[in-house]
């Protein structure tokens, strides 16, 4: 590693201090009522309380201590978290415009550039959230036809499953597979096979990101951004993001040089459509940067959260075989053989609720993706900044002891009524809320009562051979996201 030189490194410290000097110049001095919280030390704030490989288990414990809004520091970045239900409602729901922008990342600065729709800002997030929500309801978004191709899959998926002819089998990649295959033939308009080398290695790809993303490394140097040369996993984060794009890149000159506007087949045909007609157009959005930007971002988050709650919804059903009885029992019962299509959804109550127990069990995104104030705003009687990097919490609404009655056990019961009836719950919020809520909700709800039907009408979930459903470990992995930890599957046939 070439190290730099002293001087320099004097520099950069200075100004790293004055940068730290300067913000809590404004947050101690100010005569506002702001957020409580603890107290930092010099440069490296609150570091020293945090768990970096599960933050958000001392933000909860955090919340418990001084309440559901407080301030925290890591580095030099200043921070409000909220906690619980009712205040993540006030910000995200009846104060949605104060709290719809994304403070500036590090990583993800470095990642996106501020394009795309996830971690875009101001006009180009709104410009290109609306061409998404469009495009994607062109293409079958929430529509029978997307419907028809998220059964077709389910089919290939059984399919898959079978082969394994009831001996244990590591299912990530096959369920990333499978679900990344819905959002491929809306961006794409085709589907891989799973063992295709191209597309297991961009599911590859972005799992490692998706992991690194919340890997100590990373947090580390999204506080000490100066000092980023020193952190390997940046370096693999952007080495990856410069492969995705490459393989978008080759993707879109291929349907540019087969492109008939009048027969648009996919959402980058929509995408370079539009880049064609304002071609002419200054400052314009539709360029090349945002279309990777926006590919990489439905890709990923149409992809990784929904496979890990699948991952999460087998492990549990394993865990806990009566709740899969169940399942099965009423599917039998309900639909017999036929396969299960969104109009079964409201006759089968308890499947529903065991897939909403499980997203909200699963509490895939606890931090969720970060957010910042655009004005000057007052929640919870405290005064936050203009510009606030915001930590909604969604581990604590998940998880709310004042919303659930068992948060801590997978509790199918907490989405029934006393005569077994499906009731929605306004405290489930695991696609977060407002306006940067997820574009792709009704895919994903989608997607995931269709597969788990899907296979729970065809399978039993068993551990492998010589581990006891004790002996299932429910400890959420580490990563931006919270898959299970690693577990190999047995799927017998059902008679």
């Amino acid at each position: 590693m070439e190290w730099m030189d002293p001087l320099s490194v004097l520099f950069l410290f200075s100004l790293a201090i004055a940068f730290l000097w300067k913000m809590n110049n404004f947050w101690n001095s100010s005569s506002q009522n702001l957020p409580p919280g603890p107290k930092p030390l010099p440069i490296i704030g609150n570091l020293h309380l945090m768990d970096l490989k599960r933050p958000y288990r001392t933000l909860l414990k955090l919340s418990k201590q001084y309440g559901p809004v407080f301030s925290l520091q890591t580095g030099f970045q200043k921070m409000v978290v909220l906690a619980g239900y009712e205040t993540v409602k006030e910000a995200l729901v009846n104060q949605a415009d104060a709290f719809a922008e994304r403070p500036m990342v590090p990583i993800l600065e470095d990642y996106q550039k501020g394009y795309g729709v996830v971690f875009a800002h101001g006009e180009n997030w709104k410009v290109m959230r609306r061409f998404a929500l469009t495009t994607l309801r062109d293409y079958g978004m929430g529509r029978r036809t997307i419907e028809d191709r998220i059964v077709e899959e389910c089919h290939s998926l059984i399919r898959k499953f079978e082969s394994f002819g009831g001996k244990p089998f590591d299912n990530t990649t096959v369920l990333n597979a499978a679900v990344a295959n819905i959002i491929v033939s809306i961006l794409l308009g085709k589907r891989y096979e799973y063992e295709d080398p191209s597309f297991v290695k961009l599911l590859n790809l972005f799992n490692e990101n998706t992991r690194l993303a919340g890997s100590p490394s990373v947090t580390l140097y999204n506080m000490f951004p100066a000092l980023g040369f020193l952190f390997g996993s940046r370096r693999i984060v952007l080495n990856n993001k410069m492969e995705l794009d490459n393989f978008i890149q080759d993707t879109f000159i291929e349907h540019l040089k087969e492109l008939d506007v009048n027969d648009q087949r996919s959402f980058i045909d929509a995408f370079l459509t539009r880049q064609q007609e304002e071609k002419n157009k200054i400052n314009g959005f539709f360029h090349n940067g945002n279309l990777k930007a926006i590919v990489n971002d439905l890709f990923g988050a149409g992809t990784e959260t929904t496979s890990i709650t699948l991952c999460w919804g087998l492990l549990l059903m394993m865990k806990y075989p009566e709740i899969q009885k169940k399942v099965q029992e009423e599917i039998t019962k309900v639909i017999g053989s036929a396969e299960p299509r969104i109009e079964h959804r409201a006759k089968l109550p308890y499947t529903d609720a065991v897939v909403h127990e499980v997203q909200r069990f699963a509490n895939i995104l606890p931090t969720s993706v970060p957010h910042a104030t655009t004005v000057d705003v007052t929640l919870g009687g405290y005064f936050i900044p203009k510009g606030t990097h915001i930590i909604t919490l969604l581990y604590s609404v998940l998880y709310d002891e004042s919303q659930w009655e068992k948060p801590y056990k997978f509790y199918p019961e907490h989405f029934l009524d006393s005569e077994g009836n499906f009731v929605k719950r306004d405290a489930f919020m695991p696609f977060s809320a407002g306006r940067r809520m997820c574009a792709g909700e009704t895919l994903a709800k989608m997607e995931l009562f269709l597969f788990f039907a899907s296979l729970l009408q065809r399978f039993t979930f068993q551990p492998a051979s010589g581990t006891s459903q004790e002996d299932l470990d429910l400890t959420p992995d580490i990563g931006f996201t919270t898959p299970p930890m690693p577990y190999h599957i047995c799927a017998l046939p059902r008679s």
